[in-house]
């Protein structure tokens, strides 16, 4: 069901959030806690901003195990952002390849997603339907994730002139609601489960989802405080200061530390606006 980390705020060398916590995404791919198949063995993808250098962002995706490549190893300790997605993946819909490893990349946005949708093959022509031609051939995977994301596009860029927090919660719901109706026309009684996290590098939307309101949802967490830090393997968010800020949205704890995380409610989304202040809005799809 894969696993995924999103983080904003003060530059931070990104090992310090892929191998130095106890719980680390790293760890996850191999032995995650809070779902039941604990393997995510199938690939990973990281992507992060770099904007005095570009607007769009970096992405670095492989089908090998994140917990055993050696690039990864070697890059995290030499990367520092404001903004990194991280996701490593169990597949389900879709062949282990790189064009199905998340996160996904248009332009200057990111998508990454846990969760699925059964019988996806029911409604995929369903959501290839209405793209336009450039995001109908922009799809190279795939997934439901790729797809989903396709759809969200093109529903945002037909309808917002901007895009913002807001365009896409509002783009988020228009999917959730289509989904609904498709899985309903095309007999997919299964709940589908949809953890998803969109950035552009200047702020994060996410959302904890379950189509059944009846029943539970994947996890998903959030902390912020000043800055994460990590010291002789002790990870933690620092309470906050004025000069720095920063904002954490992920699958797992990453540590076991209970204050410094708070659970996403089901069915709302998590928003990080571009102030780094956090809301969690309810999702009505």
């Amino acid at each position: 069901m894969c696993r995924l980390l999103a983080y904003i705020g003060t530059p931070i060398i990104i090992d310090k959030l892929l191998y130095q916590p106890k719980n680390s995404l790293i760890n996850q791919s191999i032995n995650a806690r809070e779902i039941e198949e604990p393997l995510n063995g199938d690939g990973f993808g990281l992507g992060w901003y770099v904007p005095e250098v570009n607007y769009e962002p970096v992405t670095f995706v492989s089908v090998y195990p994140a917990w055993n490549n050696r690039n990864l190893r070697n890059l995290a300790p030499k990367i520092k952002t404001e903004c990194l997605i991280a996701h490593v993946r169990a597949a389900s819909v879709g062949d282990v390849s790189e064009s199905n490893c998340h996160p996904f990349q248009y332009k200057n946005l990111l998508m990454m997603h846990n969760g699925g949708i059964e019988n996806f093959s029911a409604i995929k022509r369903h959501i290839r339907a209405p793209l336009t031609d450039e995001l109908y051939n922009w799809i190279k995977g795939q997934t439901d994730s790729e797809h989903i994301f396709a759809f969200l596009l093109n529903h945002l860029f037909s309808n917002y002139r901007t895009i913002s927090p807001e365009s896409v919660v509002h783009a988020f719901e228009y999917t959730f609601s289509e989904l609904k109706k498709m899985m309903k026309a095309n007999g997919i009684t299964e709940p589908a489960y949809l953890n998803m996290v969109i950035t552009n590098g200047l702020f994060v939307v996410g959302t904890r989802y379950v189509s059944d309101p009846k029943e539970d949802a994947l996890t998903l967490y959030h902390s912020e405080g000043s800055k994460y830090v990590c010291e002789d393997g002790v990870c933690r968010m620092l309470s906050p200061e004025e000069q720095d800020q920063a904002v954490l949205v992920v699958s797992e704890k990453l540590t076991d530390v209970s204050k410094d995380w708070k659970e996403v409610p089901k069915n709302h989304f998590v928003i990080v606006d571009q102030t780094l202040n956090v809301k969690l809005k309810p999702i009505e799809a």
